[in-house]
């Protein structure tokens, strides 16, 4: 149970072209060799940041969770990413955490970007959603949230190790991006992933990546560089975690509140 080992996919998307997308992270997630235990990608893997939903989305079970299914029994590991999702009437930026086994579960992004229209196009979710994975209790998010602590803290009745967010986040916005993962690994005391695109989307929209895991310190603990297409894999230790959280337990005088 100590050791928990996260790879991360760094790359370029190809704008709104699915099979392209489900064709690179093939040979991405075969060219992992060592052994992982999670594999997270980008948010909107399959088609980058797409505000056309209804050509582009995916039903609910479809090819992109297919995929994920797949290749999480062939590498025997967990995958994480979101997927632009029609769920009956209504679209979903979704979110699959997806087992070996093909079971798996899903969180809907609640806090849509305004800026993007993303809300115009897009379903909010209301869910948190904490997993429990060999021993370790894991929070997985999308981009926005990140802004939003009150969404992203660790409470008392549902606590996690591991915060994990995917994202389509833009290079212009990249220093609150680094600074914010730093500040909900501190606050919440926890491991903190964050895994970013790089190149350019289709509305000319520059990505630099800066994807990152972080410790409960706030220290960064990974290697990828802005801007490199690149798979990184890190351990993560629970008894670092716990031993922290005894010697400094910051939660103890947390605040109790309730999300509306």
């Amino acid at each position: 149970m100590d050791h928990l080992i996260i790879t991360t996919i760094q790359t370029n998307l190809y704008w709104q072209h699915i099979d392209k997308n489900l064709a690179q992270f093939d040979e991405k997630v075969d060219a992992i060799k060592e052994h992982t235990d999670i594999i997270v990608l980008p948010e909107m893997f399959s088609t980058g940041f797409t505000m056309n939903p209804k050509e582009f989305a995916e039903e609910h079970g479809g090819k992109g969770l297919q995929w994920m299914q797949q290749k999480s029994k062939e590498k025997n590991c967990v995958l994480v990413g979101s997927i632009s999702v029609k769920d009956g009437e209504k679209f979903y930026n979704r979110l699959y955490w997806v087992m070996p086994d093909g079971s798996y579960q899903f969180y809907d992004k609640r806090h849509l970007f305004q800026m993007g229209k993303e809300d115009e196009h897009y379903t909010a979710g209301s869910e948190k959603l904490v997993i429990k994975y060999k021993g370790w209790k894991i929070c997985p998010l999308i981009c926005y949230d990140l802004r939003f602590p009150v969404w992203s803290r660790n409470r008392k009745d549902s606590r996690y190790d591991i915060l994990i967010y995917v994202a389509n986040w833009p290079e212009v916005r990249s220093y609150p991006w680094k600074q914010l993962l730093i500040a909900r690994a501190i606050e919440n005391q926890a491991y903190v992933v964050g895994v970013n695109r790089i190149g350019q989307d289709g509305n000319e929209i520059a990505y630099s990546g800066d994807s990152c895991i972080i410790n409960p310190r706030g220290e960064i603990v990974s290697e990828t560089k802005a801007y490199e297409d690149v798979s990184e894999t890190v351990s993560l230790s629970f008894i670092y975690l716990e031993e922290f959280r005894k010697v400094f337990p910051v939660m103890l005088d947390g605040d109790d509140f309730s999300v509306l």
